[in-house]
C-alpha cells in the first residue's frame, strides 16, 4: 500500500473554535493563555483525525492563529520598524502587525493583506525595511513538532520556503530579497539543524511560487537558495512541495536541487503527468503526488485517479511514491457529519476535508489490488457518480436553450461612456467627490441574532421584515447626517455577498456547517453550485425600494457580479467554467433590468473576485479576462444611457489588467487602495485609467480610526494621478465586519476632508 500525507489540513476547528476564541481574546473576555490552550487543544484534534483516517506522514506548523506566512515573517525577524517598541509578546506583535496597533499613544498601520494565489484565503504580506534584523528569532515550528511528539504523532513540519516567501516580501529602503537571502538561508537551516535534534526526519518547504512565472534571473536565485540551503549534516530530509499548478518547466532544475522529496500538483498541474513522462524522475528522490483536488468539494472519481495514478507508477516505484491531496485542505471544509439535510444522492456527490482523506486511503488500498474495479470501495464510488449525475435540477434545459446562443459572443453597451456620462451627470447632478461606501453596514450581534431567529422559525417573516426595514430606514437616516452623497440599504439582510444571492437562484446548495477560513477570523460558508442557474424571482427589487423611499438622495442597487459568485462558490465541474458565468451574468442581468424599471438611478455590480482567479502565468489570462469581461458586460446589457453602473474590486494590483476593466464598460469603479500602500498611485500613473474611479481611502480590515487629515492626505495623493472630476470618495471594502463606532468615526472623517477638499477647489 502507498505511503498517504497531506499537505496541510484545516484550522479553524470543526465549530470555528479558533475564531470564536481569538475574537474573544481581542474583546478581553479570555486570556492569551485560555487562547493558546484553544490551539494546543485544536491540533491535538486535527493530528488525531489525520492519523485516525490511516494518513501515515502527518504535518506540523500548518496551524495559525492567524496566517503561516505571517508567522513564518514573524520567526524570522520580518518586522518592519514601526512595530519594533511593541510589546515582545509574540501573540501580542503578531496580531498587531495583521490587524494594526494603536495604544497609549503609539499607532501602527497593519501590513498589506493579499490574496493568496488563485484561492479566497487571504495573506499577510511580509514586509522589510533597512532596520529589519533577519534571523531565527522564534521557536513555533520546533514547539510544535514537539508537541505532536508528545502526543505520539511523528509530524513533518511544513514551512513556506525561502523563496516562496522571498517573493512574496515587500520591501523597502535599500533592502531587497537578494540583500537578506543570505542571513535568511541560515535562519533557515538553524530551525532545520533543531528539529533534526528534536528527531524530525522530513522537513516540507512549500514553493507555490514555483507554478507562477518564473524568469531566468529567478530560477537562478532560487536555485541559489536551495544551494545555499543544503546542510547533509542536519540529519533532514527536505521535501519540495509545489501546488496550485504546473511546475513542468522546472523539472529539470527540480531534479537537480539538494532536495530529497518533491510534491507536484497532478490536478490544476493539468500537463504534469505528460511532463513526468517525457522527463521521467529522479531515482534518489520521493515524489508526493498530489491526485485528489485539495480546492473543491466534488467525490473523486476513483477509476480517473487510478488511472493517473498508474501512469505516474509507471515512472516511480512504489516505494518512493506517497498519495497526497493537490494542495492544502485549509480551502475546505471540516466534514460532512452536520450535513444531514441533504440528500443521499447529494452527500454522496461531496467530499470536505475529512472525506478527503478517506478518499486518499482509499485509492492508495485499490492501488494494491489486482482487480480494483471489482472492490467493493470502487464500485460505491462509481455509484455515488452515476447519482449525483442525477440530482433533480442539474440540468435546465429552458436555461440551456438561453445560454448556447450567447458563446462566442461579446456585449457592447450604448451610447458611449462619454455620452452615458453627460447623461448621468444630468441626472444625478452629484458634486466634486461624491461621497458614498461600497454597500454594506456593521452586521451587529442583534442582527445576526435576528437573521437566526427567522431562520429558525422563531419569528415571522413579519417580524424580521419590520426588524430590517427599521435598519435600512436608520442607516439612510445615518448616513444622510454624514454628508454622504450616494446613500447605501446597508445589506443587513444579507449574510454574505454571495450566499445571499446563491439562495434565491435555483442551482445552488448551501451547508449547514460548510464554513472556511477566508482570513484571520473571518470565515465564509461558501455556496456549492450544484446545478444550472435560473432567476425565479426579483430577489433585491423591494429591498431598495423600501430604501430609496426613505431619502431623496440616490440609493445604490447592490448586486453581485457573475464572477465574483463563481470565483466564491465551490463550482461544478461537469460543465465549463464559460457556461457557469453566462447562466450567472443572465439571472444579474434580469435583476439589473427590473431594478432600473422600479427607478435605481445607479446600480452597483460588485467583482470583489476579478483578479482571484487570474491564471498563474500569463499567457493564460486572454481567455480568463474575455469570459470575465463577457460575463460583466451581459449583466448590464440593454441599460439606459443615464443609469450608472458602478463594480467595486478588491486588491489593488490592477495596473497589469487595466485595460481589461476599462472593457468591463462600467461608469464607475470603487477600488482597494489603502491597505496597498496606495500602490494604485504608481499603477495609475503607468496606465491612466480614462474613467470615473473610487480609490478606497481608509482600510476597513484593521479596527484602526483614520482622522480627517490621514483621508485628506490620501487623497491629494491620489489627485496626482486622478482628474479630480472623475475622483470617489470611498473605503475600501465593505464595513460589515467592523463594529458601529469604528464605521461612524471613519466615515465622518472621511466626508469631512472630502469637504474641506471641495473648498479647496472652489465647489460647495
Amino acid at each position: 500500500m502507498l505511503t498517504v500525507t497531506t499537505i496541510g489540513y484545516p484550522r479553524i476547528g470543526k465549530n470555528r473554535e479558533l475564531k470564536k476564541a481569538a475574537e474573544r481574546y481581542f474583546q478581553g473576555s479570555v486570556t492569551a493563555d485560555e487562547l493558546l490552550q484553544e490551539g494546543k487543544n485544536l491540533r491535538w484534534q486535527h493530528w488525531q483525525k489525520q492519523h485516525e483516517k490511516g494518513i501515515q506522514s502527518v504535518p506540523s506548523n500548518d496551524f495559525s492563529y492567524y496566517d503561516t506566512l505571517l508567522d513564518t515573517a514573524f520567526l524570522f525577524g520580518m518586522i518592519p520598524e514601526r512595530f519594533r517598541s511593541l510589546p515582545q509578546d509574540p501573540i501580542i506583535r503578531t496580531f498587531a502587525m495583521a490587524r494594526g496597533y494603536e495604544k497609549n499613544g503609539h499607532k501602527a498601520k497593519a501590513l498589506a493583506m493579499k490574496k493568496w494565489f488563485t484561492t479566497n484565503y487571504h495573506y499577510m504580506v511580509p514586509e522589510v525595511d533597512d532596520s529589519s534584523t533577519i534571523g531565527l528569532m522564534g521557536h513555533k515550528p520546533l514547539t510544535e513538532f514537539k508537541e505532536a511528539l508528545a502526543y505520539g504523532f511523528h509530524t513533518r513540519p511544513v514551512l513556506p520556503g525561502p523563496y516562496t516567501l522571498l517573493r512574496l516580501t515587500r520591501f523597502s529602503g535599500k533592502t531587497s530579497a537578494q540583500t537578506i537571502a543570505a542571513p535568511l538561508i541560515e535562519a533557515y537551516r538553524k530551525l532545520i539543524r533543531a528539529l533534526g535534534a528534536a528527531g524530525a526526519t522530513w522537513v516540507q518547504l512549500d514553493e507555490p511560487c514555483l507554478v507562477t512565472d518564473v524568469s531566468e534571473e529567478d530560477q537562478a536565485f532560487f536555485i541559489s537558495l536551495y544551494e545555499s540551503l543544503a546542510d547533509p549534516d542536519a540529519g533532514v530530509s527536505l521535501q519540495l512541495q509545489t501546488y496550485f499548478g504546473d511546475a513542468s518547466p522546472l523539472l529539470k532544475t527540480l531534479y537537480a536541487l539538494p532536495v530529497q522529496g518533491i510534491g507536484l500538483d497532478f490536478v490544476e498541474g493539468i500537463s504534469t503527468i505528460t511532463s513526468l513522462e517525457q522527463e521521467g524522475f529522479p531515482e534518489d528522490k520521493i515524489l508526493t503526488a498530489g491526485i485528489i483536488n485539495g480546492r473543491n468539494i466534488w467525490r473523486n472519481n476513483y477509476q480517473k485517479s487510478l488511472a493517473l495514478l498508474r501512469r505516474i507508477a509507471a515512472i516511480v516505484s512504489s516505494d518512493r511514491l506517497v498519495l497526497a491531496p493537490s494542495c492544502s485542505l485549509l480551502h475546505l471544509p471540516y466534514s460532512l457529519g452536520p450535513e444531514t439535510d441533504l440528500s443521499p444522492e447529494t452527500l454522496g456527490a461531496l467530499a470536505f476535508a475529512e472525506e478527503k482523506l478517506e478518499e486518499l486511503t482509499e485509492i492508495a488500498t485499490l492501488f494494491g489490488e489486482d482487480k480494483a474495479e471489482f472492490h467493493p470501495l470502487f464500485l460505491q464510488n462509481q455509484q455515488r457518480l452515476e447519482q449525483a449525475a442525477r440530482i433533480p435540477g442539474r440540468v435546465l434545459p429552458d436555461v440551456r436553450r438561453k445560454t448556447e446562443p450567447l458563446k462566442g459572443q461579446g456585449f457592447r453597451r450604448f451610447p458611449d461612456e462619454a455620452t452615458r456620462r453627460a447623461s448621468q451627470s444630468q441626472r444625478l447632478k452629484l458634486p466634486l467627490f461624491p461621497c458614498t461606501t461600497i454597500g454594506s453596514f456593521p452586521q451587529t450581534a442583534d442582527i445576526r441574532s435576528r437573521r437566526r431567529a427567522f431562520k429558525n422559525g422563531d419569528i415571522s417573516m413579519e417580524e424580521y421584515t419590520s426588524f430590517i426595514q427599521q435598519r435600512i430606514r436608520d442607516t439612510i437616516l445615518l448616513q444622510e447626517s454624514m454628508g454622504l452623497d450616494v446613500l447605501v440599504h446597508g445589506e443587513f439582510e444579507r449574510n454574505d455577498m454571495v450566499e445571499f444571492f446563491g439562495e434565491q437562484l435555483e442551482g445552488f446548495l448551501f451547508t449547514k456547517n460548510g464554513w472556511v477560513q477566508s482570513y484571520g477570523t473571518r470565515c465564509v460558508k461558501p455556496p456549492v453550485l450544484l446545478g444550472d442557474v435560473n432567476r425565479p424571482r426579483p430577489m433585491t427589487v423591494d429591498t431598495w425600494q423600501f430604501a430609496q423611499n426613505c431619502t431623496e438622495k440616490p440609493v445604490k442597487g447592490m448586486l453581485t457580479g457573475p464572477v465574483t459568485i463563481l470565483n466564491w462558490s465551490f463550482v461544478r465541474e461537469d460543465i465549463s467554467q464559460q457556461d457557469c458565468l453566462f447562466q450567472l451574468a443572465l439571472a444579474i442581468r434580469d435583476e439589473v433590468l427590473d431594478l432600473e424599471a422600479r427607478g435605481c438611478a445607479i446600480i452597483q455590480i460588485d467583482e470583489a473576485a476579478l483578479r482571484e482567479k487570474l491564471p498563474l502565468k500569463k499567457n493564460q489570462w486572454e481567455s480568463y479576462l474575455t469570459a470575465a469581461v463577457n460575463a460583466f458586460r451581459l449583466c448590464h446589457d440593454g441599460v439606459r444611457p443615464d443609469t450608472q453602473i458602478h463594480t467595486h474590486m478588491c486588491y489593488s494590483e490592477f495596473g497589469d489588467i487595466l485595460d481589461a476593466i476599462d472593457t468591463l464598460d462600467a461608469d464607475v469603479i470603487t477600488i482597494e487602495a489603502s491597505r496597498s500602500a496606495l500602490s494604485l498611485v504608481d499603477q495609475l500613473r503607468q496606465h491612466p485609467y480614462p474613467r470615473d474611479i473610487g480609490p478606497g481611502v481608509y482600510d476597513i480590515h484593521s479596527p484602526q480610526v483614520p482622522d480627517k487629515n490621514e483621508i485628506l492626505h490620501t487623497l491629494q495623493v491620489l489627485l496626482d494621478v486622478i482628474d479630480p472630476k472623475r475622483l470617489w470618495v470611498n473605503p475600501d471594502c465593505g464595513l460589515k465586519t467592523r463594529r458601529e463606532e469604528e464605521v461612524n468615526a471613519a466615515l465622518r472623517a472621511m466626508v469631512t476632508a472630502a469637504h474641506e477638499l471641495r473648498q479647496d477647489f472652489g465647489a460647495s
